[in-house]
């Protein structure tokens, strides 16, 4: 499992539903955060706070068309 399938996994089992994510969420999320990935590392603990941040700043309509 990779170190982005894994983060995925945790976040999904720590959020409720209307946070959870996909690939697709994340691969866009790592484009537009860039400056974040400094290493290819999907840290939980660095990255999961500033996802949500990003994730919210969605409407739920716009996060279910995202993927």
């Amino acid at each position: 499992m990779s170190k982005k399938q894994q983060f995925l996994v945790e976040h999904n089992k720590l959020s409720s539903s209307d946070l959870q994510t996909t690939m697709e969420m994340l691969s866009r999320f790592k484009v537009e955060k860039a400056s974040l990935f400094k290493d290819n590392e999907w840290s939980l603990d660095k990255l999961r706070r500033p996802f949500i941040f990003w994730l919210t700043s969605f409407s739920s309509e716009e996060r279910k068309n995202m993927g």
